[in-house]
Formats: C-alpha cells, structure tokens, sequence
C-alpha cells in the first residue's frame, strides 16, 4: 500500500534531522584538530558545487529574483553567517544535546518575532506555552550557576541569528526558488569565511579529517534537499512534531560518540522547551491558520 502524503512528510522531515544532525556531529569531532574558518571554507566548497548542479538540474538558475529579494538574501545571508558562526563555537565547547536542546527553540522564537514584527496573531494561551518555553531553556543553559557555561550564550545569539534567518525568509516572493536561495546563500557564507580565514594559519588535513569534512558537506546537502521534499508533500499539523527527532539523535550521538550524557535538569529543561513547541503548534492548528508548509514553486 503507498504511503500517505502525511507519512511521507513525516520520513522526510526525519531524514532531514537526522541530516542536519550528523552533520553537527561530523563538525564537531573536527574540533581541537582544524580551525573552524578552514572547516567552513571547505565544506561550502563541496556544499556550494552540489547545490548549484542541484539549482541547475531544477531549471531554478534560469529564475530572474525581484530587486526586494535581493536585499532580503543579502540579510538572510548575513543572518546565517552569524548563526554558523555562533552555532558552530558553541558546538565545539558543549555537548552536542545541549545546543541541539536549545535550539528546539526555534518554533517559539519566531511565533514570537512573527507576532513582534510582522503583526501576525498570538493568543494568550501560545504567548504562555513560549515564556514556559523560554523557562526551560533557561533550565538547560542556567545563568549564575556553577553549571553555567558561557559558550551557551553563543548558542542563544544563533539561535537570535536564525530567527532573522527564517523571518527573512518568509518575506521572500513565492516565485523565488528555494534552492536558488539556498546557492546564493551557501557561496555568499563560503566566500565570507574564506576571506575571513585568511587571518588564521591553515592545516594539512589527515585522511580522516578530510573525510569528515566532506561527510559534512554532502550531509548537509541531504538536509537542504529532505526539508525542500517535505515542503512539497503532507500537513504541517502532522509533519512539523517530527523535527524535534533532531534532540533524540543529538542524544544518541552524544552518547556514542562523544561520551556525553546530559543530566538531569538539562532533560527537564528540553522536554519543556518541546512541550511547550508542541502546544504552539496545536494551538495554531486549533485557531485556524493552518497553512501548506510552503508555496508551491513555479520555476524549479
């Protein structure tokens, strides 16, 4: 029997958590041994050459872009930079549940910034389940405590990064390619480090160090590609829960590989992060302003 829309949706949003995911992992491992511009200079290579054979196979290099959605990539663009940045600094000095486990902020922060900036509608009820949110990533991160550790500070400014990311995003016109977004992005951010690298002293790559860069790259294409597929297919109602998987690989991958293992507060403190992304999700759905995952492209 086929698998419905819903399931299909639900796969591919999993296998791109999963992406995203080993690919923080395979980063992560790098740390210590390469310095981090080299590592962003050669995995936007790798990434910037598959996505733009990917552009160019989906007609999408072909697409003429408003003179608005210009500037709006142009801060998409910046906004990334600082959240890969950020994001990644953070990651080579905490556990990878941790920042993973902050990140699943994400939902709430940009209902908030939408209602903030965009006058979009939120109900009491959504604005509660986000200041419980925000409680528990204050569990997870801790200010003023012996467990504190300051590098969770650059994962809240990624996740602010982000945020502008994804807001940016949604002004977008409906006739831009989201994979000509992602080209112009991924070779702006490769171009920004490499010239930000010049600075630093670069390091012969071992045959493993080169390899988990290159798994980086092509995971992260995976992960650009899952999430363009399940734009395409299912409601978002059922879809969008699956996102938060990415927490249970960050755990297994913690775990396995690194030896890490999040205690007790830092679990209470994402499982109410998740509830609380949850609930904003089932309050959206109940209030009626449940829309497609995206607009359909007209020119990939």
């Amino acid at each position: 029997m086929a698998r419905s829309d819903n399931l299909t949706g639900a796969v591919l949003m999993m296998a791109s958590m999963a992406s995203f995911t080993f690919n923080d992992a395979a980063v992560k491992a790098l740390a210590g041994e390469v310095p981090l511009f080299q590592i962003l200079v050669l995995r936007g290579v790798l990434t910037t050459m598959l996505i733009f054979g990917l552009a160019w196979r989906m007609g999408a290099l072909r697409s003429r872009l408003p003179r608005r959605d210009w500037g709006l990539i142009a801060v998409r663009t910046l906004a990334e930079v600082g959240a890969v940045y950020f994001f990644l600094t953070a990651l080579f000095n905490m556990p990878i549940a941790n920042v993973t486990a902050v990140l699943q902020a994400l939902p709430l922060t940009i209902t908030l910034a939408a209602a903030l900036f965009l006058g979009e509608p939120v109900g009491w009820r959504r604005m509660l389940a986000i200041m419980v949110g925000f409680a528990g990533v204050m569990l997870i991160v801790r200010p003023g405590t012996d467990d504190f550790n300051f590098y969770a500070i650059y994962t809240l400014v990624a996740v602010g990064f982000v945020t502008l990311r994804d807001l940016t995003t949604r002004r977008l016109s409906p006739n831009t390619p989201s994979i000509l977004v992602t080209l112009i992005t991924s070779a702006a951010v490769m171009i920004i480090f490499g010239a930000l690298s010049l600075g630093i002293d670069w390091v012969p790559l071992s045959g493993r160090q080169g390899g988990l860069i290159g798994l980086a790259g092509v995971l992260v294409i995976g992960g650009y590609l899952f999430s363009i597929m399940t734009m395409r297919v299912g409601e978002i109602s059922f879809i969008a829960p699956f996102r938060y998987t990415s927490l249970i690989w960050a755990l297994f991958l913690g775990w396995a590989v690194f030896g890490e293992w999040p205690d007790a507060v830092t679990l209470i403190g994402a499982a109410i992060v998740v509830a609380s992304g949850l609930f904003t999700l089932y309050r959206e759905v109940q209030a009626g302003r449940k829309r497609p995952l995206a607009q359909p492209p007209r020119r990939h």
